[in-house]
């Protein structure tokens, strides 16, 4: 099982659609067993999936997976654990926060045969719910907008003193790959424009290389409607969503393809 960490520091930039869509992609075009986990106290991601009826609501809920031992989930092909109440108090338990660790590693390692790839959605907020999740995860993918604030954001994303992926990668989790940063909800303005040119000349290798330039996700009305429909975009069934989806689909099999998930 693969697992990958969607990761920001910073709220509002489509984390959970970016999530939700590709928990779609992988399970119903790509055909693998997917584990959604649903760390984010929000609980967007877990609303979306459950709103749509495709994918299978665990019983068990993500802040088990950090104070229980080993539960069991359900039998089924494409499995989200919803998120609950619970996660917000779990940064005021810092006595237990290597036992929360230790149980998110046992829970995935007793999963590994059931699912074929598990996306976890984590808070914008640097816890102990984030950092679990970057420090047993094979890989770590992070939206974000082209705004200035969010573009400056990313030297914590790399380097922050608790959760930053560069120390992650040298100290606890050395496997850990990060697929990289995926400008999200873009629009066709200057401003935007020159954010991104920006962001490719600082960042080159952190942005998801394509041809022609680097991965990024064109903001459309189609995948919030694909969201509060709890829907796969390609099957809300007008020009908008199959223009959305052939744009997104490149992005996916490209971050597919690196997972090496065949």
């Amino acid at each position: 099982m693969k697992t990958v960490v969607l990761a920001n520091q910073k709220g509002g930039v489509g984390k959970s659609a970016v999530g939700c869509q590709m928990a779609y992609y992988f399970a119903l075009t790509r055909e693998k067993r997917v584990l959604v986990l649903d760390f984010d106290h929000q609980r967007n991601t877990s609303k979306a999936l459950r709103t749509g009826g495709i994918a299978t609501v665990s019983a068990v809920t993500s802040s088990q997976i950090l104070l229980s031992k080993l539960p069991t989930v359900e039998a089924a092909d494409f499995v989200v654990i919803p998120g609950d109440g619970e996660l917000i108090k779990m940064e005021k338990k810092a006595a237990e926060h290597n036992a929360f660790a230790s149980r998110l590693l046992a829970f995935l390692q007793s999963v590994d045969d059931q699912f074929d790839i598990c996306i976890i959605d984590t808070n914008p907020n640097p816890d102990i719910r984030q950092l679990a999740s970057l420090v047993v995860a094979d890989f770590v993918l992070s939206p974000l907008q082209l705004n200035q604030e969010a573009i400056d954001g990313i030297g914590d994303l790399l380097n922050h003193e608790n959760i930053g992926i560069r120390k992650i990668q040298a100290t606890i989790n050395k496997k850990l790959v990060l697929l990289g940063i995926l400008p999200n909800l873009v629009e066709p303005t200057p401003f935007q424009r020159d954010n991104f040119r920006d962001l490719s000349k600082a960042f080159p290798k952190l942005l998801i290389p394509m041809s022609p330039g680097f991965a990024a996700i064109k903001k459309t009305t189609a995948i919030p409607e694909a969201q509060a429909a709890g829907l796969p975009v390609w099957k809300l069934g007008k020009t908008s969503a199959r223009d959305a989806w052939a744009h997104i689909k490149p992005v996916f099999d490209k971050i597919a393809d690196t997972m090496e998930v065949k």
